[in-house]
């Protein structure tokens, strides 16, 4: 039976850990193999072959990097866990796209053949970095989450569904924007939607904290970041305010987005290509009307009193770290604006 959190609690380490990790070359992967190595945890990432090539020489220092292809569920086996033995999975990896067919054979199938190998390897606990829009499932990426946190909960292992509302690089792209001179876009007046952010290293140190906090374990557990939700229009008043110059903003209406989902979503019927970007403006239109925030069910309203919080870094203080050059935004797939 599954349980969604209501509190944060902690326990101190009761020891290291022998772990396998996916996801290890986005950010939040990245920070989340610097909380294992902190702790003095064995770090083994599969990556993928290119990907030591991409990175400079202290890529993911202190880790046993490991190389071939997730999709491939021989290489996982062979490649990857190679036999030994090893006390837990952590996977943060994700399409990078969204698309159905990235997100089929990345956020479900991928998992499911990892899922298959560490059994097979005697692995006894996996944490798993899912998304917290998967309470409303629109989008096929959701619904392939939504599939395999399913089949992580049925496979017997012991296991921890993490939900983050939103990342900093998500809600930073228009830094820069508005550093040249230009208007905050927003959707709608700004007030739509809001969310809780966390930052890449609080939730590194809350999924690292899942091996041995026993009250997170075979739970579902819904995360935000410290502070009060934030609005899109907030969030960019925040920014003028900390660069010195008057807010202004560009209003982008709800109903443009739609039009252009009908537009690529006919035209896809006769060309794919456009169908698949369909798709990413209808990701695009969720996270511009939807929360980030616990659903409560019975209303079906966010809420944000009881989203739970975690961490000491908000959003704001990161705003301040990349305005005065102590910080940097890579926003890769995240780059909207």
């Amino acid at each position: 039976m599954t349980d969604e959190a209501t509190e944060v609690k902690a326990e101190p380490s009761v020891g290291p850990r022998r772990v396998f990790v996916l996801g290890g070359t986005g950010t939040i992967g990245r920070a989340t193999v610097q909380a294992l190595l902190a702790r003095g945890h064995e770090v083994v990432c599969f990556l993928r072959p290119r990907s030591g090539r991409e990175q400079g020489p202290e890529f993911l220092e202190g880790a046993n990097l490991r190389f071939g292809q997730v999709t491939d569920p021989a290489s996982l086996a062979r490649d990857g866990f190679q036999g030994e033995r090893f006390d837990a999975l952590i996977s943060c990896l994700a399409s990078r796209t969204g698309a159905p067919k990235d997100a089929w054979a990345i956020d479900y199938q991928a998992h499911v053949d990892a899922l298959t190998a560490a059994k097979e390897a005697g692995v006894p606990q996996m944490v798993l970095l899912s998304a917290i829009c998967v309470q409303k499932p629109l989008l096929a990426f959701q619904h392939a989450k939504l599939a395999f946190e399913a089949a992580l909960i049925e496979s017997g292992l012991s296991y921890s569904i993490v939900r983050p509302t939103a990342f900093f690089k998500s809600l930073s792209g228009q830094i820069a924007r508005v550093q040249r001179g230009k208007p905050f876009l927003v959707f709608g007046d700004g007030k739509l939607t809001a969310c809780k952010p966390i930052s890449d290293w609080d939730l590194a140190n809350y999924l690292v904290d899942c091996l041995d906090d026993k009250s997170r374990h075979n739970r579902i557990l819904p995360i935000g970041g410290p502070g009060e939700a934030i609005t899109p229009r907030e969030q960019g008043e925040r920014i003028f305010a900390l660069l010195g110059k008057t807010p202004r903003f560009k209003q982008v209406p709800v109903k443009l987005m739609d039009g252009i989902i009908w537009t690529l979503g006919t035209l896809g019927r006769v060309a794919p290509p456009l169908a698949e970007k369909a798709e990413l403006a209808r990701i695009g239109r969720y996270y511009a009307t939807e929360s980030m925030l616990l659903l409560d069910p019975a209303t079906g309203r966010y809420d944000a009193a009881a989203t739970p919080s975690y961490g000491s870094e908000t959003l704001f203080d990161f705003y301040e770290r990349v305005i005065k050059g102590e910080a940097t935004v890579d926003l890769g797939d995240h780059a909207v604006f």
